[in-house]
């Protein structure tokens, strides 16, 4: 991540954040087109408290400003936009308040230590970074079609989290909400403390990063109130320090397993690689989608595999001493079974134009 780091008084601060203006064009009979904004600002402060560390995190984001209907996505499903009918073919916007949560950490020797977590909103112990935070997926505008199936819990209205850290070892379990945020983008959701999850953690080494976790999520879907998760979650990222810039990839693997329906996969390889003022990036998906036609459509329930391909550039030019402009460009093709092609067309393309101002 890059970010601002300091000092201000007895606490230690960070601050990260970006915002893009996107033009972004989704073709066949079931694409669009929207120009719209989105954008993430985080901070964090910590410091020692009572013989450990206390750690306070915000992260807001002005994504209500698009509509409450997202920007087109091919092959995205998740959520809803009225309260009445699903989000098919759109990605939806996050919240304003994405999190508002605290840290306790306690050492119990010179390598092991416990914790709680507290956010409302906040994180469950759930998959893997949530895409904005991982180098290899920030330059990218898009969200992984596979999101609902990896890190869509990033943005949970009541979590509590208790973990143990032994060396370069992490387990943590937590409860918390399993409902995914409303419509309402703007404020508060209910607190439900309805869900669990568990996560093992292991950093072999400072450029390691590696995951797995499980979750039962009760009702996630407002429009399917009947229908609970098993979520299992896989992935490992590596990053790689290059001469005046970093490169990173990751891969992933979520399966949600559905108390009606079958258990559907989704598979993602995505890697950036920056040097001085530009950024290479790309991503490969393969999702089971079994959310693309609503009754009485003949397709309904259906799972389909769809493979998603995309490759991007961005050019940065420093505007000021924290601040940076890019100028970037996404493509993407898409392998799908020929089914579909009577409702996306036999070879739909989509691409997005942008341009993005980041802390430096």
């Amino acid at each position: 991540m890059e970010g601002l780091s300091g000092q201000i008084g007895d606490w230690s601060a960070m601050l990260h954040g970006w915002a893009d203006l996107v033009f972004d064009h989704q073709g066949g009979p079931r694409g669009g087109q929207k120009t719209f904004s989105e954008s993430m600002l985080m901070g964090m402060a910590q410091k020692s408290a009572a013989g450990g560390t206390l750690t306070l995190r915000g992260m807001i984001s002005l994504d209500p400003f698009m509509g409450k209907s997202g920007y087109p996505l091919l092959f995205q499903t998740g959520e809803t936009a009225d309260g009445a009918n699903p989000l098919i073919d759109r990605q939806h916007p996050h919240d304003f308040l994405m999190e508002l949560a605290g840290i306790y950490s306690v050492p119990l020797n010179a390598s092991q230590s416990v914790f709680l977590y507290a956010g409302y909103p906040g994180e469950p112990a759930l998959g893997p970074p949530a895409f904005m935070h991982r180098f290899s997926a920030g330059p990218n505008p898009e969200a992984p079609i596979g999101h609902h199936w990896l890190d869509a819990t990033h943005v949970t209205f009541g979590v509590v989290t208790g973990g143990f850290v032994w060396d370069n070892w992490k387990l943590e379990a937590s409860v918390f909400n399993g409902r995914e945020p409303d419509q309402h983008r703007w404020g508060f959701d209910p607190i439900r403390l309805d869900s669990g999850s568990a996560r093992l953690s292991w950093n072999p080494s400072a450029n390691w990063a590696v995951q797995a976790s499980w979750g039962y999520i009760h009702s996630p879907e407002s429009l399917e109130p009947g229908v609970d998760q098993r979520r299992t979650t896989a992935s490992v990222s590596y990053n790689l320090p290059i001469a005046d810039g970093n490169w990173q990839t990751t891969l992933a693997w979520g399966q949600n397993d559905l108390s009606q329906g079958p258990a559907l996969n989704a598979w993602l390889v995505e890697s950036a690689i920056g040097w001085k003022q530009h950024t290479l990036f790309g991503r490969i998906e393969n999702d089971q989608k079994s959310e693309l036609f609503e009754a009485p459509h003949p397709l309904t329930g259906r799972a389909f595999d769809v493979s998603k391909f995309s490759l991007g550039y961005v050019y940065d030019i420093p505007v000021a001493e924290h601040l940076k402009l890019g100028f970037g460009a996404v493509g993407s093709l898409y392998a799908l079974p020929s089914t579909l092609d009577a409702s996306y067309g036999a070879s739909p393309s989509s691409y997005m134009l942008f341009t993005r101002i980041a802390i430096h």
